[in-house]
């Protein structure tokens, strides 16, 4: 399982992104399922506009089961804002955070991203030790 973050799921759906051959190609390369979160999601369908192709794209891979949506419970919610204090310094937005909360439940550290500086700090707690994320730019 892949986490994906905003920033691919816009360069995927806009062709006019400066990622979006590159993210492309990745894609393409990508063999296990694709997972994100209700807050990438909303950041992403922001950052392309509700009434753009792009968003009608990223509806229609998400509807071919392209990309799931792990959805967060209030424990979730607490734990992603707990974080976002963690990281205040900088600063951990609730996208990310929402996303490393997924990466600690579903037991994944591998991340489809452009956001490579960020998610190179970023931590998974796994038992007592933390665990870095698998960077997929």
């Amino acid at each position: 399982m892949i986490l994906v973050d905003t920033g691919p799921l816009v360069a995927l759906f806009d062709p006019q992104d400066p990622y979006h051959k590159n993210c492309s190609s990745l894609l393409k390369k990508l063999k296990k399922p694709l997972i994100t979160t209700a807050p990438v999601l909303t950041e992403a369908y922001h950052l392309l506009r509700p009434d753009s192709q792009g968003s009608i794209a990223l509806h229609k891979f998400i509807e071919q089961g392209g990309l799931q949506v792990w959805f967060m419970d209030s424990t979730k919610l607490r734990e992603s804002l707990k974080l976002m204090k963690k990281y205040v310094d900088r600063p951990m937005d609730f996208a990310d955070a929402s996303l490393v909360v997924a990466a600690h439940h579903l037991k994944t550290n591998r991340i489809f991203t452009v956001d490579r500086n960020d998610f190179f700090v970023y931590r998974i707690q796994v038992g007592h030790k933390l665990k870095s994320f698998d960077v997929i730019a």
